[in-house]
């Protein structure tokens, strides 16, 4: 209803006019020399964006993972929080360091493809991180002891023996990687200017600027092939990495970090290169700068000035109004996406003995997937599309506030999927057949067996959905009223306005989100088990 009818409806229109098949838009819009420069600007920023989220993730995922020190914990709770934090916030952190005062303004990167690179590995350092390190440290040590007891230097026993292993999870971080920078929005939006743009901005600007939705459809689609190949090497990667785990025991003990190994040396470097210079840096500014004031001095003049609706009346609402506006909305979409990815894992993570059933549950997890690789910007424009008068009612859907929440619990619900079905799959089924002969109903099984054994999964699950609500952009775009707006959607309002009174309340009102983001992951990880955290 809220997914594949809009997005099936966006795919059509592309094809379809006045009832019959038209390629004419297709001609149209492939013929246009801005459409290919669109698709190689979203191809190159995806290409450099995975290329160097691998590079800088490697020595990051040894460190966090093969090597032992004092505060490793928290390191790799840093690390994590880039992924989560709202696309605008990332924009306006990355924009106030490449600005010509900024603290990296002699740079001249304002506006540049490099910025948009450098802030899209900003966000993916942190999963290629988590997912080659979760497959590091579960790699049986005695290969590459036998390589090194063998003659092989450490670089050569990295390059032949580590590496290879490390392949199939490799594979699956870029490839999810690839797909997350290509469908970037906000980030974008806020540090390409009108130089730079991709086919998901294009969308945004052909709609809402020009209401040539024809356009829009098609470039939708155009889209949609793309996510559509990393959809499916991300699938194949992810299996591949999957057979590999099989193969290996429990984790590796992780060895001390040894500082007469040059090896070591220079995986620190480079991890302390990605989390100060590449984490710590754009952070510490925005926070930094949001304390100057429109005057050039410095002090609370620009959280002062959250409480109103900016220069020029600028908003409809005030900040604290849209933070309150984001935290129920974020809290409606949580609660939905919980229900349904909730059920939607408990099916799934079931065995069933038939061939048949077993496909079906395999489909089911893979239709289910498929909101965490089509673009929000999509979803929500089918969303604008197809619910004027859904079904024939009479009724327009789109000025209801419910369609922003659910609009976000569709984008939400995979995440809980994933985080959730790895512990239920664990869960013994004998358990479940030992209840159920003791005289168990169905319901009592599921409250006393899986539950307990989920409950720490959903904790994080709780986390996950609700940062991604608190930050989503792209669909809430379309679809949030004047007077309904939440955050990011402020944010961007008030960046795109003259004035440094304006600006100034952007960057106020960017940290406000970030810490709401990063104090709801934290509460989140306090409930991570380490069965869930291992798994995720």
């Amino acid at each position: 209803m809220f997914f594949a009818w809009p997005v099936v409806a966006l795919v059509l229109r592309g094809f379809v006019a006045d009832g019959a098949v038209d390629l004419g838009g297709f001609a149209d819009v492939l013929s246009r020399p801005r459409t290919w420069r669109l698709v190689g600007l979203t191809l190159a920023q995806a290409g450099l964006g995975t290329v160097f989220s691998v590079l800088l993730g490697l020595p990051l995922a040894y460190v966090l993972y093969r090597r032992s020190f004092p505060g490793r914990g928290l390191v790799r709770g840093l690390v994590t929080v880039p992924f989560v934090l709202p696309t605008v916030v990332v924009g306006v952190a990355f924009r106030t360091l490449f600005v010509d005062d900024g603290l990296l303004g002699f740079l001249q990167l304002e506006e540049t493809l490099a910025a948009i690179v450098v802030a899209l590995v900003f966000f993916n350092v942190s999963v290629v991180t988590r997912t080659v390190g979760g497959l590091w440290e579960r790699l049986d040590p005695r290969a590459e002891q036998a390589a090194a007891a063998l003659g092989a230097g450490p670089w050569r026993v990295l390059r032949t023996v580590t590496l290879p292993s490390l392949g199939p999870a490799i594979a699956s971080a870029a490839s999810v990687v690839f797909l997350f920078c290509a469908t970037a929005f906000g980030v974008v939006l806020v540090l390409g200017g009108v130089r730079y743009g991709t086919v998901e901005t294009e969308i945004w600007v052909r709609t809402t600027q020009f209401l040539d939705l024809r356009s829009a459809a098609v470039l939708s689609v155009l889209q949609l092939l793309v996510i559509t190949g990393a959809l499916v090497a991300s699938a194949r990667a992810r299996a591949r990495q999957e057979a590999a785990l099989a193969l290996v025991g429990d984790r590796a003990p992780a060895a001390p970090l040894s500082w007469r190994s040059p090896g070591d040396v220079a995986a620190v470097l480079a991890a302390a290169l990605v989390v100060g210079g590449l984490i710590l840096v754009p952070l510490a500014g925005l926070v930094l700068r949001s304390f100057r004031g429109p005057g050039g001095g410095w002090g609370l003049e620009n959280y002062v000035a959250l409480g109103t609706t900016g220069g020029r009346n600028a908003l409809v609402v005030t900040v604290w109004e849209a933070a309150g506006n984001s935290l129920r909305t974020a809290a409606l979409a949580t609660a939905l996406a919980l229900v349904v990815g909730g059920l939607v894992a408990l099916v799934v993570s079931r065995r069933p003995r038939a061939a048949t059933a077993r496909r079906a549950v395999t489909l089911l997890d893979g239709l289910f997937m498929l909101p965490l690789g089509v673009s929000a910007v999509t979803v929500g424009f089918g969303f604008f599309i197809t619910l004027d008068q859904p079904l024939g009612l009479p009724v327009d859907l789109r000025t209801s506030g419910l369609l922003v929440p659910i609009a976000q619990a569709v984008v939400a619900v995979p995440l809980v999927v994933r985080t959730v079905l790895p512990v239920l799959r664990a869960v013994d089924p004998r358990l479940r057949e030992v209840a159920g002969v003791l005289g168990s109903s169905p319901g009592r099984v599921l409250r006393t067996v899986d539950l307990p054994l989920a409950a720490r999964s959903l904790g994080l699950a709780t986390g996950f959905a609700f940062a991604v609500s608190l930050g989503e952009f792209g669909a809430t775009s379309f679809l949030a009223r004047p007077d309904a707006a939440t955050l990011p959607v402020v944010i961007f309002r008030l960046i795109g306005r003259p004035g440094p009174e304006n600006y100034g309340m952007a960057l106020a009102a960017s940290v406000v989100l970030a810490v709401l983001t990063a104090t709801v992951m934290m509460l989140a990880e306090r409930l991570r088990g380490d069965r869930a955290g291992g798994e995720l």
